[in-house]
């Protein structure tokens, strides 16, 4: 009986030493972000928001935002999603203010979580596609004491 339970005993602390294929986490890349390229729309309260983003090249998409109201451009960011050091950031640079970093935490089922707890607003950036094939951006955070999330709902555009 003792050598059973001595086997028993080598075994479980054999199984918990090395990993099955289902505690294996496979690696997030680039290319799993792939789905984002190309031109998105948002037409709302007289504006009209555009989101451009490249194909992964290099270890980076880059990406252009502009807001269209009465037929001028009343805001507009640049962005790039990159790896570095074998993690993937969010970057971005809206008009007026400066560049901000936020790093990917989470990318299941096509929705991409990036995270920048030290950032005043927003802390999170989250782009998901939607079983339509539109496109839902979100970004999260605590303004004036508050939790607030704004949603920028976008559709497949052609790109000109």
């Amino acid at each position: 009986m003792k050598t059973f339970l001595k086997l028993t005993f080598v075994l479980t602390v054999l199984a918990l030493l090395v990993p099955g294929s289902g505690n294996a986490q496979q690696k997030i890349t680039l290319d799993d972000l792939a789905w984002l390229a190309g031109c998105w729309e948002n037409s709302r309260a007289g504006r009209i928001g555009e989101e451009r983003w490249t194909k992964p090249k290099g270890g980076t998409m880059l990406g252009t935002g502009q807001t269209i109201k009465d037929g001028k451009t009343v805001e507009f960011e640049f962005m790039r999603i990159h790896e570095d050091k074998g993690e993937i950031f969010f970057t971005a640079k809206p008009s007026g203010q400066s560049e901000t970093t936020f790093k990917l935490i989470s990318n299941t089922d096509g929705k991409a979580i990036f995270e920048n707890p030290q950032h005043d607003f927003p802390t999170r950036v989250i782009y998901g596609k939607q079983p339509d094939g539109s496109l839902l951006a979100r970004i999260e955070g605590v303004m004036n004491g508050q939790k607030r999330g704004i949603d920028f709902p976008f559709k497949r555009a052609k790109c000109e």
